[in-house]
């Protein structure tokens, strides 16, 4: 998409798909109790380029879900709302996942991505961000991210579609971005994903997302080792347990705003 044009229009409605990452999982709870999250913020700032009441936003993202679920549960409500600008990002869950067939995931997500572009929808799209400085064990996702990184970047090249690049940001790198459970960003990490999608659209830069934070105070071995095992305790362990399974923290949630509706805050 061509951010050096003259200042895009106002969108007039705003849809988000996804699983956690699009749901908000871990930023600051908004008044209705739900998370807040970068799609959230993004809504906002999109709502104040227009009168109140002009702007309609839904959220159908929920987490734990696969680029198939998404596909078989928000694609066909988000095709039929037929919003102006629609956010779309999945696949990761199905990374995190041994034995992930990723020529499955990309065939779907690119499917999804033709259709909500024949509604005339400006479409945004998202690399993962790496991983590996983060979480233990997890350069084995590698090979998956990387192809479908090259996937998404070139999807990017068609009309009315951007690509937010978060892997190549180094400041995710930082802890700090993200929540205790190191999968799910933390306000600030939403805060700049925010951020990022609004330049994507050609918004003027309010901040520098790809800032790094001012250094962090270092954090002694014995405290470094209670914090890796709270983690496998509270966070890992769980989600294995839920693999093992065949259950997901989404299931039966339905989405925090489920119609296209008018925005007000």
């Amino acid at each position: 998409m061509d951010q050096t044009a003259a200042a895009p229009a106002p969108f007039a409605s705003y849809l988000a798909l996804g699983d956690s990452f699009t749901e908000g999982m871990c930023d600051d709870l908004g008044p209705d109790g739900h998370y807040r999250g970068w799609a959230d913020r993004v809504a906002a700032a999109l709502a104040a380029e227009r009168a109140p009441a002009e702007f309609r936003y839904a959220n159908l993202a929920v987490r734990g879900k696969l680029i198939g679920q998404i596909c078989a549960e928000q694609l066909a409500p988000a095709v039929a709302a037929g919003a102006e600008l629609v956010t779309l990002a999945g696949g990761l869950n199905d990374v995190l996942r041994p034995g992930c067939e990723i020529a499955e995931v990309e065939a779907k997500l690119g499917a999804a991505v033709d259709e909500l572009l024949a509604t005339g929808a400006t479409v945004v799209l998202f690399t993962s961000t790496d991983p590996t400085r983060r979480m233990a064990g997890s350069a084995r996702l590698m090979p998956a991210i990387d192809r479908l990184r090259a996937f998404v970047r070139e999807y990017g090249r068609q009309p009315r579609v951007a690509v937010v690049d978060l892997f190549g940001a180094r400041c995710f790198d930082d802890r700090r971005l993200w929540a205790e459970d190191r999968l799910h960003l933390s306000p600030e990490g939403h805060r700049r994903v925010a951020e990022a999608v609004l330049q994507a659209l050609g918004r003027p830069a309010a901040f520098d997302w790809r800032e790094p934070l001012p250094p962090a105070a270092p954090v002694a071995w014995p405290a470094k080792l209670r914090g890796d095992l709270r983690w496998l305790r509270v966070h890992v362990l769980p989600w294995l347990g839920r693999r093992l399974t065949g259950r997901s923290s989404g299931d039966g949630r339905p989405p925090k705003r489920a119609e296209l509706l008018p925005y007000e805050g």
